[in-house]
């Protein structure tokens, strides 16, 4: 092998390692993103739950209240009811 084709193959050589190099970056480059793209997708699923978190309670705090409400509004319907039965009965 002559010098200059020596050369040319090792020009070659050093120009076909570059694009390996090039290729492996942008690589690189393209999994950073996806894997920045995917944490950020999940942050948004870690907050989307705990918003439906917040809304269970919510929710069961209101069931909760209504429970506790409905034996006063029992009680008074009943004393309605005396009263009007006494009212109807005298």
């Amino acid at each position: 092998m002559t010098d200059p084709e020596l050369r040319q193959l090792v020009e070659s050589n050093a120009r076909t390692a570059q694009a390996i190099l090039e290729a492996m970056a942008a690589a690189r480059l393209e999994r950073e993103e996806a894997r920045d793209e995917f944490y950020a997708g999940m942050q948004r699923v870690d907050d989307a739950i705990q918003r439906l978190t917040t809304l269970q309670e919510s929710v069961i705090n209101l069931l909760s209240s209504l429970d506790e409400d409905r034996p006063t509004v029992l009680r008074k319907l009943n004393s309605i009811e005396n009263k009007v039965d006494r009212l109807l009965g005298a």
